[in-house]
């Protein structure tokens, strides 16, 4: 199941939409795909965690604006950034660390023009601001905050799967990993990698709360339209008590 329809703009807020997109398989399992896209005040498109690319995403998005910025937000969301390149040639691609790592390592063509660190400045971050969240063993993160519409932009930090939207048989497996509606959070393989950077990923959490969000997009499962700080708190409550 999808959340339909796929490949089309849905509208969130003043310049900013989500794409749905079809299923891709992470270990076997299928998860829905979702990217976020913005438009800057140049008219540019700002686009985050591309999905596969269709004639009719790639139709949809041309109406929107020229696409400028394309973003690997975590060392699993990059698997698509290379078609949007080779589409966009001129668009300039962003990375969180270890982006580059796991394509070289999977042999999957990827150009990163810039990856996030202390010294890098974007010349969008009057509107967007970014955080790298750090503290993993294995999982690096970088989020993101529209200041105009106050939308928070994670990837997998939190995942809120539906009973409605995924099969019957991975139903007991998502509730197993404690990522499911209507108490969505990280899943639980992940929040294992951050035991010895507790204090990294509080700190983090204290920052996106900070942000103020109205609502949080996510990558995968029903995202957070509303009460953006209090669905932080619930998701991250055992690491910020």
């Amino acid at each position: 199941m999808t959340y339909n329809p796929v490949d089309q703009a849905k509208l969130i807020d003043t310049n900013i939409w989500i794409f749905d997109g079809p299923h891709i398989k992470f270990y076997g399992i299928p998860f829905p795909t979702r990217m976020t896209v913005v438009r800057l005040r140049d008219g540019g498109l700002w686009i985050h965690s591309p999905i596969h690319m269709s004639d009719e995403v790639l139709r949809n998005v041309n109406a929107l604006g020229e696409v400028k910025h394309l973003i690997a937000p975590n060392w699993i969301h990059y698997a698509s950034v290379g078609t949007w390149s080779d589409a966009f040639p001129d668009a300039i691609t962003w990375g969180a660390p270890g982006v580059e790592d796991r394509a070289r390592s999977r042999n999957v063509p990827l150009r990163i023009d810039n990856t996030f660190g202390p010294n890098v400045v974007p010349p969008w971050a009057d509107e967007i601001e970014w955080h790298h969240v750090q503290g993993s063993t294995t999982h690096q993160e970088v989020v993101f905050f529209h200041k105009a519409s106050r939308t928070l932009i994670l990837t997998d930090l939190i995942e809120n799967f539906e009973k409605t939207q995924v099969s019957v048989w991975m139903w007991p497996l998502l509730r197993l990993a404690g990522n499911t509606d209507p108490d969505g959070k990280m899943p639980i393989d992940m929040a294992n990698t951050f035991r010895k950077g507790r204090d990294h990923l509080r700190r983090s959490v204290e920052h996106m709360i900070a942000w103020a969000p109205r609502r949080v997009i996510i990558a995968h499962g029903r995202w957070y339209r509303k009460n953006g700080v209090a669905e932080l708190r619930r998701a991250f409550r055992k690491v910020l008590k």
